[in-house]
């Protein structure tokens, strides 16, 4: 056994808290290189740094892989961060940490894919695999839209987005639970189906003229007392209503699926469809309902792009948050809170790309790729390391 695995057990410390204890000090190496603290030798920063990634060692050693590489890989980030912290103008990095609009930011990027990932564990819980995330993303951000100017009402073109997702999952549904199709191709071909659906209509409907500006737009909530708390009021004081839709659907979601018979058999259909099958429960029509709902949830984060954030349309304009989603979903390893994390994970590294560029101008476009370029390598990171359902892109045959 190591040394730090010796002082550990002596310490009755367990592989996950040495693993957690590692995260931690990774994040504090680079933090305390940041705004307020501005520490500008990265001395401190190398030694909690080695710390973190002692404490990763010994949590791999003792049993807990996932989480022990976690804190190896956060201590080198936290240094590699505090080197380039420390040879930065301090006027850079006062413009681009300003912590409660990170936070703020971090919210408002990580809601659609909040959306999008409740609704992917929702398809994927009950064996069906929804790579379509993107497409019902996109149809809701879409129809959200059109639907709010045909009516004049931001709720009715919220319920028509969230309506346009769940039939274009309903259509993912029929071919893969129907028709046993490849779920993965059928998910790339209703990709296709909303890009080409949701540009003609575009196209067909407002021409060269793009939406109108006077769409009504979902209101924003002010928390009377928050938002004069400085830090929190500049943070969360004032959310759109859609946030904290989707900040309330995490619980929700955990509460239907672990303590209610509803979410027991949704889970009993994605592990073993024939044990529930022979018990009575539906698979077919649980799997149809489950992916219709994914569809549905997935369009109302299109709806907060369109009608909420971006307050208008362009063709495209989900620009791969439906496969970011499906990155949270694995990420999450298939559960709500896991899905919260990961939410505002991406959302974060989006937020801090925004504004990177006050670094470099040129370099603008660059930064924008960072969420993607993290999306890799958490994907690359845990493949064969997350447990899915265990049926999951199986279509069921009833004997």
């Amino acid at each position: 056994m190591s040394t730090a695995t010796v002082a550990a057990s002596r310490a009755g410390l367990s592989a996950k808290q040495l693993g957690w204890a590692g995260v931690v000090l990774g994040a504090i190496a680079w933090y305390i290189t940041l705004p307020p603290l501005l520490v500008r030798t990265p001395l401190p920063s190398m030694v909690l740094g080695l710390a973190a990634v002692a404490a990763g060692v010994a949590s791999v050693r003792g049993g807990d892989l996932r989480l022990g590489r976690g804190a190896v890989f956060a201590g080198f980030v936290g240094v590699i961060g505090a080197v380039v912290a420390t040879k930065s103008g301090e006027a850079n990095l006062e413009k681009v940490f300003v912590w409660s609009a990170l936070l703020a930011a971090t919210l408002r990027f990580a809601t659609p894919l909040l959306f999008g990932a409740l609704g992917g564990i929702m398809s994927e819980r009950s064996g069906v695999i929804n790579v379509g995330l993107e497409g019902m993303m996109l149809m809701g951000a879409f129809f959200g839209i059109f639907g709010a100017d045909a009516t004049g009402s931001w709720f009715l073109g919220m319920l028509i987005g969230l309506a346009a997702g769940g039939v274009l999952g309903f259509v993912h549904a029929v071919f893969s639970i129907a028709l046993r199709a490849d779920q993965v191709v059928s998910g790339v071909a209703v990709n296709f189906l909303a890009a080409g659906i949701t540009g003609y209509v575009f196209i067909a409907h407002y021409g060269d003229q793009g939406t109108p500006g006077e769409v009504p737009s979902v209101p924003t909530v002010t928390l009377p007392v928050i938002k004069d708390l400085g830090f929190f009021g500049e943070a969360i004081g004032q959310m759109s209503l859609l946030t904290w839709m989707a900040l309330l659907l995490v619980p929700l979601m955990a509460l239907y699926l672990y303590r209610t018979p509803g979410g027991l058999r949704l889970r009993s259909v994605g592990e073993k469809p024939r044990a529930a099958d022979s018990v009575g429960i539906a698979v077919g029509r649980t799997r149809y309902l489950a992916v219709v709902a994914s569809g549905s949830l997935a369009g109302l984060g299109g709806v907060y792009l369109s009608v909420a954030l971006v307050h208008s349309f362009n063709e495209g304009m989900t620009a791969g948050r439906g496969f970011i989603a499906l990155a949270v979903v694995i990420f999450g390893g298939w559960r709500p809170y896991g899905a919260l994390a990961g939410a505002c994970l991406f959302g974060f590294s989006s937020a801090v790309a925004q504004r990177l560029p006050a670094f470099s101008e040129s370099l603008a476009v660059l930064f924008q790729a960072l969420p993607y370029v993290l999306v890799l390598i958490v994907v690359a990171g845990l493949i064969g390391r997350s447990r899915p359902p265990a049926a999951i892109g199986v279509p069921y045959v009833k004997e």
